[in-house]
């Protein structure tokens, strides 16, 4: 039998440094494979063996510009295919659902087996990683020092806490003595108040967070500018409804509002369509196309490099007038109800350049 022991783990600079580089390994070659194996069903209706996604990983890394392939350890990239190939199994026996392709933004993860890591001593190594992986043991019953996994696997989730996850065969353990007793189990009203209390923990945190931001914003700034975002429209993208319902962008925005007015702050609102992100806020360069996935550009026009939110950011707070810079812009601005009323700055743009980005 197969169980698994799962801790913190707590990699250094260095170590995070690689791991991610894995992690952009392996989306690198599931995303490949994935269309790979697409493309050649749907043109001819050809299912695709591990073995022909393992050979195409060799010409992969023999690619000029995926050459960094060969930086990591391949024993990831290998699971990687290993673990898609069973994924499509199970969806042609209608046990799952069709892959998905991976994105930076989820759960990141690399499996490494016997070949690619070394557990002595309780001291865990990883195929090309330097140093040793620092992890907090979780079961003071169990002896790591005894443990000998088939699978290692380390992940970092969205909040960026680091896991490592030891997959162990274990003898199945003996069936308990019978006990003679027998129960019933109705999941009513009482297990459904537990959820509830659950998803209240989690929403009072959530709320408490932002009623912190917004009132150290109002104290600190006397002029606050923010995007009219439709909320209500963007949560009908099945990509980011999750991701946008749990930051709570609306309720932010409501809190703002109210704690604006209430003491005398200017809260301006941008126009919605205005390119905050796309606009270049030391020159004004305007780029003709800027993906979800880009958090960083280099402007084409100045040369300037450009944190996507902290751009967005500074042209918000110049198209509401709020400071003045030659990037000032003149995008469509509504103020909250006195004594936030505040006027717009008149300032000329200079003519938008279009161009692509340097990455």
């Amino acid at each position: 039998m197969r169980t698994a022991y799962r801790c913190r783990a707590y990699p250094t600079p260095e170590q995070v440094s690689v791991l991610n580089r894995t992690f952009g390994c392996i989306r690198v070659v599931w995303n490949r494979t994935l269309a790979a194996r697409h493309a050649r069903y749907h043109a001819g209706g050809r299912s695709t063996s591990y073995a022909e996604t393992d050979r195409a990983l060799t010409e992969m890394k023999k690619q000029p510009d995926l050459a960094f392939l060969g930086e990591v350890s391949s024993v990831p990239l290998q699971q990687t295919l290993r673990h898609q190939h069973t994924a499509m199994t199970a969806f042609f026996q209608k046990r799952a659902r069709y892959p998905r392709y991976k994105s930076r933004h989820g759960r990141q993860s690399a499996s490494y087996t016997r070949s690619a890591f070394r557990l002595r001593g309780g001291n865990l190594s990883l195929g090309k990683t330097p140093g040793v992986l620092r992890f907090v043991w979780s079961w003071p019953d169990v002896d790591v020092t005894a443990l000998d996994p088939t699978m290692v696997t380390v992940s970092r989730d969205p909040d960026g806490r680091w896991f490592v996850t030891f997959a162990v065969d274990v003898e199945t353990p003996a069936a308990p003595e019978p006990t003679g007793e027998v129960v019933g189990v109705d999941l009513g009203l009482s297990a459904r108040r537990k959820v509830a209390r659950a998803h209240s923990r989690v929403r009072d945190a959530r709320r408490d967070f932002l009623h912190q931001q917004s009132t150290a914003l109002v104290r600190r700034f006397d002029a606050i500018a923010v995007e009219d975002l439709a909320v209500a429209n963007m949560v009908r993208n099945r990509s980011l409804a999750r991701s946008i319902s749990r930051t709570g962008w609306a309720e932010f925005r409501t809190l703002l509002t109210y704690k604006a007015h209430r003491g005398g702050r200017t809260l301006a609102v941008v126009d919605r369509w205005y390119p905050s992100s796309k606009t270049c806020s030391a020159c004004g360069h305007l780029l003709a196309t800027l993906s979800l996935g880009t958090r960083h550009w280099v402007c084409p026009g100045c040369g300037t490099r450009h944190d996507r939110d902290v751009n967005a950011a500074k042209n918000i707070a110049v198209a509401a007038g709020l400071v003045e810079t030659q990037n000032a812009c003149g995008a469509d601005v509504r103020h909250g109800e006195p004594p936030s009323v505040r006027s717009a700055v008149n300032q000329e743009p200079p003519p938008a350049r279009v161009g692509i980005p340097r990455l």
